[in-house]
């Protein structure tokens, strides 16, 4: 090539990087900015999780300043210009009927020990009020939510001990049905329906978590408890981490249906990162992300979107969306796209803080109700591990269990030996 056509050359990809860059630049320094006045609040990342998995809770031995093996740290928060987050108190199915209480309450704690040891850069918070205090202050408010209703073992009042200390939110079922309600596998035929979605207790459950002030969380719900919830609950709902269903047809995904009924109850509906919900397949990219934002405003508005990446509890994460730092970049495609400035700040933040409020107001109103202290039956829940203490049957309590135990047993040794005779 000669040096003529060599020097033309230059010269012509020199202009073009010169006529694109300041364009991103704006979008980049429009979202900073906006980032910068309106708190970034995030539904839901599994940090506490992987602490759990990598260093079993030992935040002694952990620097979150230093920590390279998860996708939320100090360095990426910062860069990420996080506002807020739901922390997630997260304990896997197989704890149901066993431990998943006490493991919750170490989720739980873990959290709170991570707002003591590093109270520079996160403050606990549990209302409206509280996110914009940290924000102003220029810390991360931090937030619980529970995730999966077998975490409370069917018990009301575990419920309200966790509300007590601190979570706001709790996901009605992970992968599992509980006694009380079914999950969203229900939807795909994997699980079958055992509480035609919501039992009469799941019932009681929404309207205390109503009285409480607790947000009832459906990313993990099947449809028809999806239309359960969205009939009776006086307060708005949220998905923490799910994404719009007409994208990707995952049934962990939200159909428009909802999406237009979660429009007319002003709630929010935090859009998930994780590959397999965003594109249906393994791999996924920023500009993926930002479609269902789109089609979420869309269907139902600006007023109802909002963000959950799901960091740390997945795998697989899109391309520019590696780690918690990427959060301006989403922001900044969103402005590309077109979206106003008042339509970011929504989805930012201010549409969960609308939806916290909400919540709190509906807890002010129900302040007269007394805690709804009636249990689930006790056969929705009899199994060995569980005592009957204080249910009305006279025969109930651990010798009863052990006596249905020893009358099966006995049953079964007689079957053995009539097949032998």
């Amino acid at each position: 090539m000669s040096p003529k056509w060599s020097f033309a050359l230059c010269l012509v990809l020199w202009s073009s990087c010169w006529a694109t860059s300041p364009t991103q630049d704006t979008f980049m320094n429009r979202a900073k900015a906006l980032m910068a006045g309106t708190p970034l609040i995030d539904g839901h990342n599994d940090l506490p999780w992987q602490l759990r998995k990598q260093f079993n809770n030992q935040l002694n031995k952990v620097d979150l300043n230093t920590l390279n093996t998860t996708h939320t740290n100090i360095p990426k928060v910062r860069e990420g210009l996080l506002g807020a987050q739901f922390w997630s108190a997260y304990v896997p199915c197989d704890t149901q009927y066993k431990d998943a209480v006490r493991q919750t309450l170490e989720q739980i704690d873990v959290v709170h020990r991570i707002c003591s040891k590093y109270p520079d850069t996160f403050q606990f918070a549990t209302t409206s009020e509280e996110i914009k205090e940290a924000f102003n202050s220029k810390k991360v408010a931090s937030l619980i939510g529970v995730e999966g209703g077998h975490s409370i073992d069917s018990s009301l009042a575990t419920l309200r001990i966790m509300y007590h200390m601190g979570v706001r939110y709790l996901t009605l079922t992970h992968s599992c049905n509980t006694p009380w309600a079914d999950n969203w596998l229900v939807d795909t035929g994997s699980d079958p329906s055992e509480n035609d979605g919501l039992s009469d207790f799941g019932k009681q459950l929404v309207k205390e978590m109503n009285r409480l002030g607790m947000l009832i969380d459906l990313a993990h719900v099947p449809v028809k408890v999806m239309h359960q919830v969205l009939d009776m609950s006086e307060a708005p709902v949220i998905f923490s981490h799910s994404s719009a269903y007409s994208i990707c047809e995952h049934k962990r995904n939200v159909p428009d249906e909802v999406l237009r009924r979660v429009a007319e109850t002003e709630g929010v509906v935090m859009v998930n990162f994780y590959n397999d919900y965003v594109t249906c397949s393994k791999t996924a990219s920023l500009s993926d992300v930002a479609d269902h934002f789109d089609h979420i405003k869309k269907v139902g508005g600006a007023g109802i979107v909002g963000f959950g990446g799901d960091y740390d509890g997945v795998t697989r994460v899109p391309e520019g969306l590696e780690d918690v730092s990427k959060y301006p970049h989403l922001v900044a495609e969103l402005l590309r796209r077109g979206w106003t400035d008042q339509e970011v700040k929504a989805a930012l933040g201010e549409n969960l803080l609308r939806v916290m409020k909400k919540a709190e107001e509906v807890s002010t109103s129900m302040s007269a109700n007394l805690p709804d202290d009636v249990p689930i039956p006790y056969e929705d829940v009899m199994n060995p591990c569980r005592t009957s203490y204080g249910y009305s049957d006279p025969n109930s309590g651990a010798v009863h269990s052990l006596s249905k135990l020893t009358l099966l047993l006995t049953f079964a040794l007689q079957a053995v030996i009539t097949l032998r005779a």
